[in-house]
C-alpha cells in the first residue's frame, strides 16, 4: 500500500465514515419528527373533543392484550365519548400505553384520563354512588389495576414465558419477537422487585384466587359491581376479568372464572352492553360471532 494510499484509507476512517453515520443518524431523526407532526395533523383533523386513543394492535380473542387498553376504551363507550382509535403509536411521549389524545393535550395514565374525561365531558359514572360505595369502588379498581394484575403477569412472563404473546396476536411484529427476551427479562425484574415474583407459582394462584372470590362475594347476585346501576368501577373489573377469560385459558385463573360463575355471568353482560361489537374488533375479526350475537339479541 502506497504512503497515498493509506492517507485516503485514514482520511476515509477519521471523516468520511463517521459524517455518513451523522447524516443518516440525523435524516432518520428529522424523518419521525415530521412524521409525528403528520400524525398529530392527523389526530387534530378528527374534530374537536374527539378523543384518540392510542395502543396497540387488537387481540384474536380480545379487543386488547391489555386489560389498560380495554378499561380506557371500555369506559369511552360507556360514556357515550366519541372517540377514534390510532394503532401507529401506541407509546405515548412517557412510554406508557394506552394513553389519550384530546384537543393536542396527551393524557398519559388510563385512570387519569378517565377522570379527567369525566371533568371535560361531565360524564362521572360514579355520581350515583354514595362516598362509602365510591371509597369501596375505588379499592377494588386500585386492587385490580395494582395488585391482581401482578400474580397474572407471574403467569405470563415466568410462567408461560411469553407464549401468550403469539397465541393471541395475530401477527407479532418483528421488533417484539426480537426484544421479547429483553422485554421478558425486563418483566421478571419488575416481578422480582415489586415482590410477588418471589413467591412460588402456587403461592401467585392462591394470591389470585383470593381477589377473584373478594369481587365474586361482592358482586353476588348483582348486575354490576356496586349494585343495579353500572359505575366507572366496572370498567375496571370488566377490563380485567375478560382479560383472563379470554386472552388466560391455558392458565389457572380462566378456571377459577369458570368455577365463579356469577364473575363468568357478569363478563358477558357487560361485553353485550359495552361491545356489541365485540368480534369485529378482534384481528382477524369474527364475523361468525359477530353474526350469532346480533341474532341472539332480535
Amino acid at each position: 500500500m502506497t504512503e497515498d494510499t493509506a492517507s485516503a484509507s485514514l482520511w476515509n476512517c477519521k471523516i468520511i465514515l463517521p459524517s455518513s453515520a451523522i447524516l443518516i443518524l440525523a435524516t432518520l431523526f428529522l424523518y419521525s419528527k415530521a412524521a409525528a407532526k403528520r400524525r398529530r395533523t392527523l389526530w387534530h383533523s378528527f374534530g374537536r373533543d374527539v378523543v384518540v386513543l392510542h395502543c396497540p394492535s387488537r387481540g384474536r380473542f380480545a379487543p386488547s392484550m391489555s386489560p389498560f387498553v380495554i378499561k380506557l376504551e371500555s369506559y369511552l363507550r360507556l360514556a357515550n365519548i366519541s372517540y377514534k382509535v390510532d394503532f401507529d403509536e401506541p407509546l405515548s411521549p412517557k412510554g406508557k400505553t394506552p394513553w389519550v389524545t384530546l384537543n393536542g393535550e396527551d393524557l398519559t395514565d388510563s385512570q387519569l384520563a378517565m377522570e379527567i374525561l369525566a371533568k371535560k365531558f361531565g360524564k362521572d359514572m360514579s355520581s350515583h354512588l354514595t362516598d362509602e360505595q365510591k371509597a369501596i369502588a375505588r379499592a377494588f379498581a386500585v386492587m385490580m389495576d395494582e395488585h391482581l394484575i401482578w400474580g397474572i403477569r407471574v403467569w405470563r412472563y415466568d410462567t408461560d414465558k411469553c407464549a401468550g404473546f403469539a397465541e393471541c396476536m395475530e401477527d407479532v411484529p418483528i421488533a417484539l419477537k426480537v426484544a421479547m427476551p429483553l422485554y421478558r427479562k425486563k418483566m421478571m425484574d419488575a416481578l422480582w422487585y415489586q415482590g410477588i415474583g418471589r413467591h412460588s407459582v402456587s403461592e401467585v394462584i392462591d394470591i389470585v384466587r383470593k381477589d377473584l372470590v373478594a369481587i365474586s362475594n361482592h358482586l353476588g347476585e348483582n348486575s354490576y359491581l356496586m349494585g343495579n346501576e353500572v359505575s366507572d368501577v366496572d370498567c375496571v373489573m370488566f377490563a380485567h376479568l375478560a382479560n383472563i377469560y379470554y386472552n388466560y385459558r391455558r392458565s389457572p385463573f380462566y378456571i377459577m372464572l369458570k368455577d365463579l360463575c356469577n364473575l363468568e355471568a357478569y363478563i358477558h353482560r357487560l361485553r353485550e352492553q359495552l361491545w356489541p361489537d365485540w368480534g369485529l374488533c378482534l384481528q382477524p375479526p369474527n364475523y361468525t360471532r359477530q353474526k350469532k350475537s346480533t341474532a341472539q339479541k332480535r
